[in-house]
C-alpha cells in the first residue's frame, strides 16, 4: 500500500544540533549514515542536548549551531555558516569543558535510529497554531513523508508495528516518538513558543511522528515512494 512519497531527507551529524538536508542518502543498520554519530560531550561524560538525564546536559546554544556531514568527518558551522574550531564551539557554548567527540560503545541516539513524519501532520499543526512558525526542522524527522490530500493528521498511528519500505530499505515502526521541551526551542528562523509542546500534548498524548528500526539497509532519495508493506 503506497502511502506517498518522500518530501524531505534530514541528518544531524552532530546531535542536538540544527538538522543537514540531503537529496538522497544510504541507510545502515545503524541509522542514516552520518546521523547524530558525534556529539559534544563534557568533562563529566554528558552528551550535549536539548534536556538534563542521566546521559545528556541541557546545553542552550547547540540548536543555532548547524553540523555537515563531510564523509570522513564532521563540520559544525555558526549561523553564518561559518566552521567552528574546537576552540570556537568552546566560545559558543560558553564552556571550557566540552569538546566533539565519536560514537563509541554507547549510542548517540536517544531511542530509535530513524524518525518519520507525514506532511498531513505537519500541515494540521500548522493549522492548529495559526500565530507560531512551525514547520518540520522543530521535530528533527530524518525522513517527512509527503501524505495525499485529505490524509488525517496522526496517520503515522495507522503504522506502529508495521514495516515500511522507503525506496531501497525496510524499516519496522516500532513506537510513537515522545516529545520533549526541544521542539520548544528557538532556531534560526523559528522563535521559541511553549505552546508547541502543549498543543501536542493536549491534541496527541504528547506524541507526534513515529520511531523505526532498520531492518534491511540501502538507499533512499527526495521523492522515492514510501509504502506500507503487507
Amino acid at each position: 500500500m503506497v502511502l506517498g512519497v518522500v518530501e524531505s531527507v534530514w541528518r544531524y551529524p552532530v546531535k542536538s544540533t540544527g538538522g543537514e538536508p540531503v537529496d538522497r542518502v544510504e541507510v545502515e543498520e545503524r541509522g542514516l549514515v552520518g546521523d547524530r554519530l558525534w556529539a559534544v560531550r563534557d568533562a563529566d561524560g554528558k552528551f550535549g542536548s536539548g534536556k538534563n538525564s542521566r546521559r545528556f546536559r541541557r546545553m542552550p546554544g547547540l540548536l543555532a549551531l548547524r553540523s555537515r556531514y563531510t564523509g570522513d568527518g564532521v563540520e559544525v558551522l555558526d549561523p553564518d555558516g561559518s566552521a567552528l574550531t574546537g576552540e570556537g564551539l568552546r566560545a559558543w557554548l560558553g564552556r571550557d569543558d566540552v569538546s566533539l567527540v565519536r560514537e563509541g560503545a554507547v549510542s548517540h541516539f536517544d531511542e530509535l535510529p530513524v524518525s518519520v513524519l507525514s506532511t498531513a501532520t505537519l500541515e494540521w499543526f500548522g493549522q492548529a497554531l495559526p500565530g507560531v512558525a512551525v514547520d518540520e526542522r522543530r521535530f528533527r524527522p530524518n525522513v517527512v513523508v509527503r501524505t495525499p490530500p485529505g490524509t488525517p493528521p496522526f496517520v503515522e498511528d495507522a503504522w506502529l508495528g508495521r514495516e515500511l519500505t522507503v525506496g531501497g530499505v525496510r524499516l519496522e515502526v516500532v513506537r510513537s516518538s515522545e516529545r520533549c521541551v526541544m521542539v520548544n526551542e528557538e532556531q534560526r528562523g523559528l522563535p521559541r513558543s511553549s505552546d508547541v509542546l502543549r498543543k501536542i500534548a493536549d491534541a496527541h498524548d504528547n506524541k507526534l511522528g513515529v520511531l523505526a528500526r532498520v531492518l534491511v539497509p540501502g538507499g533512499f532519495a527526495v521523492g522515492d515512494e514510501v509504502a506500507l508493506c503487507t
